[in-house]
């Protein structure tokens, strides 16, 4: 399809009803519409697989799906009769579902590192939990994070540190940290610096690039000689890297690490998990002051208990983090092709682990851009294909994969255009997509 011919009408104004109810447009900043080509921003009305469809009746293979959170496909079977099984049943009782136990049981078989768990609804309560506990254990008032990663927390501890810092208190900020990723040097001169102050160093194990080697097992010599807790942020490592995550991958233990994500396949559960004496700080059996984690009305909904027991016992009796790196392979391997056979080889650029596939534009100097991310959206969009990033689901067949390099390199022969004209401009459509932490619209 052109992309002169494609209009979303629909959804354009499904996303006006939006802005006028909701700010920002969407509950998750990442889901806005400046993320898109203008105008080209679909409302989604429902999904199955690998495929959603819009309010307009498009239908697309949808990358990156629910933020990385949808890794098993939408609607999966077994998810969804796990989460129907219960829904008669109740949600949400006066004292523990003997749900909770079973899902704390199948967590802690599949995470051994750990040895006690607590879930909650979100990535962003169980990093803030997990520092919290860190300050208890330390009596230290600092945390050090990756500034490499992108996301920890909606929590003040983190996003005082960002572009959108507006309404917190610089006396908050001022307490959190940064190291850099890969620098175990300069992390030990910020301990050093800090002496005695740092409660904890937490980052994503690993991203975009693996890890250096012996990198993380450095990190928890420096955590231990220094006194400070080592935190994993397994939001997106965790079970697309190992079903035991990142740390099952690599073989270290952090004291405490928090999983979100692939955990519900698209149902609202996180987890904090870590050592029993820091967990335990949380709890009802000892003698210190007590810390107030993560007690939260909804934190365990049969449900979506429900639904994160299925998504553990799917991943390992299915063997699903080998097929999200295999079909991984085979769309960067795809994608890589295209982009080469157009002249574009180096300038849209894949990276990341197979199970995890995020891409680069780059402009004619080889710098990353915008408006030519926006030029790629749109192409891909008219080719019925949604990819905020190209992060697989296991739904996704091998046609699936054919399709969507097939749009790709539609895509890239529009790029190679772009790039001989040095002026992506003609083929925006609109405003260029936008970063999403920026201090003004």
């Amino acid at each position: 399809m052109d992309t002169e011919e494609f209009r979303l009408p629909r959804s354009q104004q499904a996303n006006e009803r939006l802005h006028a109810l909701i700010p920002g447009g969407a509950h998750t900043y990442a889901k806005g519409d400046d993320q898109y080509p203008e105008n080209l921003a679909p409302v989604i009305s429902h999904g199955r697989g690998a495929h959603v469809w819009d309010v307009d009746g498009n239908r697309y293979l949808e990358y990156g799906s629910g933020l990385r959170s949808v890794s098993l496909g939408h609607a999966h079977p077994r998810v969804v009769e796990a989460v129907r099984r219960e829904i008669d049943r109740g949600s949400n009782f006066v004292r523990p579902s003997v749900l909770e136990v079973e899902a704390a049981e199948r967590f802690l078989a599949t995470v051994p590192t750990a040895d006690m768990v607590k879930f909650a609804k979100n990535g962003s309560d169980v990093t803030t939990a997990a520092v919290r506990l860190a300050r208890a254990a330390t009596g230290r008032p600092r945390v050090a994070i990756c500034g490499d990663h992108p996301f920890y927390s909606t929590d003040d501890w983190f996003i005082g540190t960002t572009p959108m810092s507006a309404g917190i208190p610089a006396a908050i900020t001022e307490l959190t940290l940064t190291f850099p990723y890969g620098d175990l040097a300069a992390t030990e001169e910020l301990l050093t610096r800090h002496r005695g102050e740092v409660a904890c160093l937490i980052l994503e194990p690993a991203t975009h690039t693996e890890p250096p080697p012996g990198y993380l097992a450095g990190l928890r010599e420096l955590a231990d000689r220094h006194g400070c807790l080592l935190v994993f942020d397994e939001m997106i490592t965790g079970l697309r890297w190992s079903e035991a995550g990142a740390q099952g991958l690599y073989g270290v233990a952090p004291d405490l690490s928090t999983f979100g994500k692939a955990l519900g396949n698209g149902f609202a559960v996180s987890a904090l998990a870590g050592r029993r004496d820091l967990m335990e700080l949380g709890g009802l059996r000892h003698a210190a002051d007590r810390v107030f984690l993560l007690s939260t009305t909804h934190g365990a909904e049969t449900h979506s208990l429900a639904a994160a027991t299925a998504v553990l016992t799917t991943y390992t009796e299915e063997g699903i983090t080998a097929r999200l790196h295999a079909i991984g392979e085979r769309l960067a391997a795809g994608v890589r092709a295209a982009a080469a056979g157009m002249g574009v080889g180096d300038h849209i650029v894949v990276r990341g682990r197979a199970s995890n596939l995020v891409f680069a534009t780059l402009d004619e100097n080889r710098q990353p851009s915008q408006e030519y991310r926006t030029l790629f959206l749109r192409r891909l969009l008219a080719g019925g294909v949604l990819a905020p990033s190209f992060v697989v689901s296991s739904a996704l067949t091998d046609a699936d994969i054919d399709r969507t390099v097939d749009a790709v390199a539609q895509a890239c022969a529009v790029y190679r255009k772009a790039l001989d004209a040095a002026d992506p401009t003609p083929w925006l459509g609109g405003r260029a997509v936008k970063p999403v932490f920026r201090r003004r619209s």
